[in-house]
């Protein structure tokens, strides 16, 4: 162990400053049962933590409230339900599924729930289930959390936003056999809230008369009045982190003409904020106001939930549990990397189950372009998107500027902060296709409508000083026009005796898709988000676009005649694999319901150097390593569409690689750092701790005191090579218990490769080694990085480290 400085003395001094305001106490009851195996739960520490200042312990006593969040059953056959669900050509197609018939097929039996409670129960804390068996939500002192779940809560100070929080230093922790029902643990802080995506003119203020688009000029605009609905027998839910003022939406709905059912506010957690609404007031009466404008006739359902990951875990569970709306609203957000991501896990699984009943959800994509942590702890420098807009069963809803001459539409162009970009959470799925579609992760927006404050919309709302008109803005404003469309959609679906849109998507793409896209959407092609442009097609901007709203709904109907009503289906080939270097030949085929049509395929996603040709053969010769995600799609001549999604596995082959060793100084022997760049007294040749060979090695942390160290290099990947990197790491620690208190942290290029703690020490080295070759052809750095806290030393030593290449 390194001597120890006085960094434990200068962490207590700090204790007042946090009591004054946390009433934060200088110690904690140690953990019982430490000894009791335990195993990690990934994704329960909020980001916030590692750029934050501690400043002293919660106390013992304080309540504490968490959502614990159950895995599903069933899961490949689940997925299998949500894509027949979706697709015209499955039996299954439509069929959706009531709570009871999710619940019995994939919820967590009874008796793994009866086997959680019983573990928390017997921790002291209270639990109550939801009603689809998904969470379960405890309660009790931070003594009785800290002891169930092996954390620790401290107080932080995040200078970036100037705010005080709490939160668990380390991973929530469960007996194996509990932990091996359970997803996450969500509310161990209270640093993670939802904001709303609302935005206002420079010039905003409160004005006497409406100032903004009203109803007759958003709804003409998108041909939202030619739809022949008026939302009558469709609900929908509006998802709220705060309340309303019923006075304000029925003043709306006079200046209007519109009339219809007052809203309906649903607590959960026994949260309404109807009584007394904050800040957000603004973002819920936008909401209503829009859907009102486009459905009046609708029955909103305003769920209103505590501002936390639970409640916004309960609420999604509530929704879908409750099952009395088809269409859910969602104007608030957060950007992904300030997000834990086992509460994105616990929101996405109920999620699925609004998919299985035939539940649209839209979510407003951000208003600060495809920065969206600009105003968040990660910050303006991290390309980043919104959840739960990036969610795989959400629509997400971008923004533009939009110009109408009377209530007729003009023309629109791209907001310049709308959200929009590549999500680091969610793979792209299979219905994501189309021009301007790439990648691997799934992207977003996927459609859009006005958002630009300055071409924005009449609200009557609370003002500084009452009651008044304000022109508001935003994706907020965006994502409730498209769910009172499809509260439209969904009354005329009814009529004609066809199922709900349900999850929105793999519908709307295939529209995109097919001969209708012209005359069903407003293809937006002009403007620019910070890293993206608008253009044909589908962009990371506004999507595929605006609706036309009539138009679109023919067409996910299936009417209008440009079909024929022929259905066409393309053979899945099944996973495909090939080899640099080596010829390629694969024929798809398809059918069509209709006699004497003729199909052309096209195909997105194809490794490089393969085509395909209009007859639907594949072929050429792979030139790149790597998986691809395949769609190809056939279409008649009545312009029927149908589409096969397949992977496609290229091997490296022979790469003709030279067999080298690419990192300088690998073993730290020339007893400086260089070419490694490294903390002061990183490189080191102590006997305190041995090297694995020679006399030198990287020798982070070790200081029992708050202290993180770092050692870095860079080195370029030949292309086409295969590359290992590897390294021998001891941990040495004064550390207890299974709690990982001090953490190494081994990146890529900012990719986490592994994280490893004082939990890992032994009593030698041990070597590690992790495939880089997906860097091939880049320059990659590499990167450990020690973190320590405030007591009780852990040294991660390093040596002999490699990036081998052949």
């Amino acid at each position: 162990m390194r001597p120890r400085p006085l960094a434990l003395a200068a962490a207590i001094a700090l204790l007042p400053l946090c009591a004054a305001s946390l009433s934060v106490t200088a110690a904690q009851a140690a953990t019982p049962n430490a000894s009791a195996p335990r195993v990690a739960l990934p994704n329960t520490v909020t980001p916030a933590v590692a750029h934050s200042q501690k400043q002293g312990d919660v106390p013992a006593a304080q309540q504490l409230s968490v959502a614990v969040s159950l895995k599903l059953r069933n899961t490949a056959d689940l997925d299998k339900f949500l894509a027949d669900v979706a697709n015209p050509a499955s039996a299954n197609y439509g069929h959706y599924l009531t709570p009871a018939e999710f619940t019995a097929r994939y919820a967590p039996t009874q008796a793994d729930v009866d086997h959680v409670v019983a573990f928390l129960k017997s921790q002291g804390l209270t639990a109550s289930v939801s009603a689809n068996r998904q969470v379960i939500d405890a309660k009790g002192s931070n003594a009785q959390i800290a002891q169930a779940f092996g954390t620790h809560e401290s107080a932080y100070y995040d200078a970036s936003d100037a705010k005080q929080f709490f939160a668990n230093d380390n991973a929530a922790s469960l007996p194996a056999d509990v932990a091996a029902i359970v997803d996450g643990v969500s509310g161990l802080n209270n640093k993670t809230v939802r904001t709303p995506e609302l935005a206002k003119p420079n010039t905003s203020h409160p004005l006497a008369t409406p100032s903004g688009y009203g109803p007759s000029q958003y709804d003409g605009a998108y041909n939202l009045n030619k739809v022949g609905a008026d939302g009558t027998g469709v609900k929908v839910a509006l998802w709220e982190f705060d309340g309303y003022t019923a006075s304000n939406l029925s003043t709306y709905d006079k200046q209007y003409g519109l009339t219809g059912p007052a809203p309906t506010t649903v607590p959960v957690d026994g949260q309404s904020y109807d009584s007394a609404p904050g800040d957000g007031q603004g973002e819920v009466e936008l909401d209503s106001e829009i859907i009102s404008g486009v459905a009046p006739k609708a029955t909103q359902l305003v769920y209103e939930a505590p501002n936390s990951d639970q409640g916004e875990i309960d609420m999604a569970a509530k929704i879908v549990a409750d099952d009395q709306v088809s269409v859910i609203s969602i104007s608030w957000g957060g950007c992904e990397p300030d997000t834990t991501q086992s509460s994105m896990t616990a929101v996405d699984t109920s999620f699925k189950q609004a998919a299985a009943e035939g539940i649209s959800v839209y979510s407003a994509s951000g208003d600060d372009g495809s920065r969206d942590c600009t105003r968040s702890t990660s910050g303006a420098s991290v390309k980043s998107v919104d959840f739960p807009g990036s969610d795989t069963y959400v629509t997400s809803v971008g923004g533009t500027n939009l110009q109408v001459s009377g209530t007729s539409y003009s023309s629109e162009s791209a907001w310049s902060t709308a959200g929009g970009g590549v999500s680091t959470v969610f793979a792209k799925p299979s219905w994501q296709t189309g021009t301007g579609v790439s990648g691997t992760m799934r992207t977003v927006p996927d459609v859009s409508s006005n958002a630009d404050p300055n071409s924005g919309f009449a609200i009557y709302t609370q003002g500084t000083s009452g009651p008044a008109w304000q022109q508001y803005g935003g994706t907020s404003a965006a994502a409730p026009l498209w769910s009172g469309f499809t509260a439209l959609f969904n009354q005329k679906a009814a009529a004609a005796g066809k199922a709900n849109l349900g999850q929105a998507n793999p519908a709307l793409y295939a529209v995109a898709n097919s001969s209708s896209y012209g005359t069903s959407f407003h293809d937006v092609k002009t403007g620019a988000n910070q890293d993206f442009k608008a253009g044909t097609g589908y962009d990371q901007v506004t999507g595929w676009g605006t609706p036309v709203a009539d138009a679109l709904t023919t067409a996910l109907l299936g009417g209008g005649g440009t079909t024929g009503g022929n259905t066409v289906t393309v053979t899945n080939p099944g996973t495909q694999s090939g080899t640099v270097g080596t010829a390629v030949s694969l024929q798809v085929k398809g059918a069509d319901s209709a006699s004497g049509q003729t199909l052309t395929y096209t195909a997105t996603g194809l490794p490089a150097g393969l085509s395909i040709s209009s007859t639907g053969l594949i072929t050429g010769t792979p030139t790149a390593a790597g998986t691809s995600s395949v769609t190809v799609t056939a279409k008649d001549a009545t312009g029927a569409t149908g589409s096969a999604t397949f992977g496609f596995t290229v091997a490296t082959g022979s790469t003709g690689c030279t067999p080298a060793q690419l990192l300088g100084n690998a073993g730290f022997e020339t007893g400086t750092a260089a070419p490694w760049t490294a903390s002061t007294g990183v490189v080191d040749n102590s006997s305190s701790e041995a090297a694995h060979s020679g006399s030198w090695k990287a020798w982070l942390d070790g200081y029992g005191s708050t202290h993180t160290d770092t050692v870095s290099q860079s080195v370029t990947i030949p292309a086409g090579c295969k590359a290992t990197f590897s390294f021998w790491l001891h941990v040495d620690t004064a550390e207890t218990g299974t709690t990982a208190y001090d953490k190494l942290a081994v990146t890529a290029n900012g990719t986490n490769l592994a994280t490893y703690s004082n939990v890992n020490a032994s009593t030698g080295y041990v070597q590690k080694s992790f495939d880089l070759s997906s860097y091939a052809g880049q320059t990659v750095t590499l990167k450990f990085t020690g973190t320590e806290d405030s007591s009780l030393q852990t040294s991660f030593v390093i040596d002999d480290t490699a990036v081998n290449v052949g």
